[in-house]
């Protein structure tokens, strides 16, 4: 079924080159993104390489069967220390990034967002959280090459077995509206007798596929007046694109005033004491940056589990 995306919002659109023998995706994010990086104040070019993480993980996470939480965390020794993204089986994404800025600015921060200089020597990892009486999957890879793309190739060809290609693209001026696009191919698997046979025939096929998705510009990727089905058809009319329906995505935090309590209430009334200022605990979601304090009163005392935010002195 024929997708029905608006030309730039937040979305995921499936489609398959069947001459080919590949599966794909093409994701194109742009409010959510505002609401994700602009909070923040990131400095240049944090917010391109973050926005693309969270293209990468909206995509990688669209080609899974779960229900629950897919995580993409980037860990470098660079002056980018982390990238995260998440995104729930719903649909609800959100990213934020963990930076020096005294280093960026030493390392020549206004330069492009070169993964690898940003992150330096470091790992990729997915994780699929179902819930608590679930095996979490995870898989891990060490940073490779200038950009996450590579990073994730890698990733599915050493550990999954399975051809991939990643071009992705991102736009994030001063004071502007960032947006980040992605597309991506992978080798659909052969039964056994016909992969033998055709094993050269479909390599070329492979080698078809991926090259004419490199040849996709950044212009292309990111152009709000090119519809997602005109682009495929662009790249890929001669051999029979399919396109599927379109999957939504939208920013979406997961922090609440609850969630917090029940966080800050798991410690000891003297370490919450301790976090206090003036009688009050204040603590900054490090994704929506929403603030929720709290009087120590309703906090000491109770005894809950919880864990996941960050926790700070509330300025007086």
């Amino acid at each position: 079924m024929a997708g029905h995306a608006p030309p730039f919002g937040d979305f995921i659109q499936p489609f398959q080159v069947e001459r080919l023998g590949v599966r794909g995706r093409l994701a194109r994010l742009g409010p959510g993104l505002a609401a994700a990086i602009g909070p923040h104040g990131y400095p240049s070019p944090v917010p391109a390489l973050l926005a693309e993480t969270a293209a990468l993980a909206a995509t990688l996470a669209s080609t899974l069967k779960f229900d629950g939480i897919f995580t993409l965390q980037v860990q470098g020794d660079g002056p980018v220390g982390m990238l995260m993204a998440d995104v729930t089986s719903k649909g609800g994404f959100r990213a934020y990034a963990r930076v020096d800025r005294e280093r960026l600015a030493g390392a020549g921060g206004n330069g492009g967002a070169d993964a690898g200089r940003l992150l330096g020597k470091g790992y990729l990892a997915f994780t699929v959280d179902q819930g608590p009486d679930t095996d979490r999957y995870q898989g891990i890879t060490e940073l490779q090459g200038t950009t996450l793309a590579e990073s994730a190739e890698a990733y599915f060809r050493q550990s999954e077995q399975l051809e991939t290609a990643i071009v992705t693209a991102a736009s994030a001026p001063a004071g502007g509206r960032p947006r980040a696009a992605l597309i991506m191919v992978q080798r659909l698997p052969s039964p056994g007798a016909a992969a033998a046979a055709d094993d050269d025939a479909a390599a070329d096929d492979w080698r078809r596929a991926a090259a004419l998705m490199a040849s996709v510009t950044a212009g292309e990727l990111l152009d709000p007046a090119l519809a997602p089905e005109a682009l495929l058809y662009r790249l890929y009319h001669e051999d029979g694109v399919r396109v599927y329906r379109t999957k939504p995505l939208v920013h979406a935090c997961r922090c609440s005033r609850d969630k917090v309590m029940v966080t800050l209430a798991s410690f000891q009334d003297h370490d919450i004491r301790d976090m206090a200022d003036d009688g009050r605990v204040t603590v900054t979601c490090e994704f929506c940056k929403a603030t929720y304090a709290f009087d120590v009163d309703e906090l000491t005392g109770r005894r809950h589990g919880g864990a996941g935010l960050e926790r700070r002195r509330a300025t007086p």
